[in-house]
């Protein structure tokens, strides 16, 4: 596409949701090399707006190939399941989870028949979706269902000021799950599987020879064993695998030095092996840029790395920084739309 056409999806209409979705297509609207056009119900739209008080006009649109009516408007595809009647700020309704999924729903099958180059998805409400009747952990499995695919990963991309054009990429052995069964699914399989995907994501996404750290996750990498032998049982036997088959690899690296060595240029990506070992380092380092990309997917999705802010939904006082971050991110990345779809397809 010469021109990448975004969709936005609002995610929980009684969260942040549209206030940040608002916010971010307010900043970008009229640019000539990129459109988003939100996706879910107008009224919800229309009231973040307000809430975050911009002076735009909401501008309901049948489709995404809508010309961009330029500065001062934004554009949404409504999906029609509230109408009027959408729910009072930061409670838990299951109107609003249906809202939600319709929303990634439309934004999916667009993304699917190339109507859309990508999609940014807004934070969703577990509970919501849950009492909507979706079994669904969160976004990533909904989307692989909806895409056809069974294995989905996630990378975070941190914006790097300290080394330019240098961004680095962070990948998880496990996602949702507690610590205790975190440790008890590393095992050597599961981590050498995770650094192929790791690899290949990071060539997908531009890096044509990737170097990748893998964590460790006991104090000072065990200590030969004597804090802890993961590293010496899964970890470095995987590492020794996937450097054997010629990719550059290193492992196990400390996991209170890791992140810093990656983030002044030394690896391309790090390969973290729970949920808060991955996420901590790069909120710290950069809460409001750092972002999602959803791979294993045959489309390109970039998400807020946040959630739905239930405690100061319709305040105006919600950050859109992220969601710019990820809808740049998405238009960075356009270009590798047909590579993801070959890839992942």
């Amino acid at each position: 596409m010469t021109r990448p056409v975004l969709a936005l999806t609002l995610g929980d209409p009684v969260g942040i949701g549209p206030e940040i979705t608002a916010r971010t297509l307010a900043e970008v609207a009229g640019r000539p090399d990129h459109h988003g056009v939100a996706v879910g119900d107008t009224e919800a739209l229309r009231r973040g707006a307000v809430a975050a008080g911009l002076d735009v006009e909401v501008r309901e649109v049948s489709g995404f190939d809508t010309e961009p009516a330029g500065p001062g408007v934004i554009d949404i595809v409504d999906t029609g399941v509230l109408g009027s009647d959408v729910p009072a700020w930061g409670t838990v309704d299951a109107r609003a989870g249906r809202a939600a999924v319709a929303a990634i729903e439309t934004a999916t099958k667009a993304a699917l028949d190339g109507s859309v180059a990508g999609i940014v998805t807004g934070p969703i409400n577990k509970e919501a979706i849950w009492q909507a009747g979706s079994e669904h952990l969160g976004h990533t499995e909904m989307l692989g269902e909806l895409t056809g695919v069974t294995r989905q990963d996630t990378m975070f991309v941190v914006r790097n000021t300290a080394v330019p054009g240098h961004h680095l990429r962070i990948f998880f052995t496990t996602r949702h799950v507690a610590l205790r069964k975190a440790l008890d699914q590393l095992t050597e399989e599961r981590i050498a599987g995770s650094i192929r995907e790791a690899v290949t994501a990071l060539r997908v996404f531009g890096t044509e020879q990737p170097r990748l750290a893998v964590a460790a996750v006991n104090p000072h990498g065990g200590e030969n064993g004597a804090f802890g032998d993961e590293e010496i049982l899964h970890i470095a036997p995987a590492c020794e695998a996937a450097r054997a088959d010629g990719l550059d690899v290193t492992g196990p690296v400390p996991a209170d030095s890791v992140f810093h060595q990656g983030l002044t240029g030394r690896f391309d990506g790090v390969l973290s092996h729970f949920h808060d070992q991955g996420h901590i380092p790069a909120k710290t380092y950069d809460f409001d840029g750092t972002i999602s990309v959803t791979v294993g997917l045959p489309i390109l999705r970039t998400s807020v790395d946040h959630g739905t802010a239930f405690d100061i939904a319709g305040t105006g006082r919600a950050d859109h920084g992220t969601m710019l971050s990820a809808y740049r991110a998405a238009v960075d990345y356009s270009p590798f739309a047909p590579l993801i779809r070959k890839t992942y397809g």
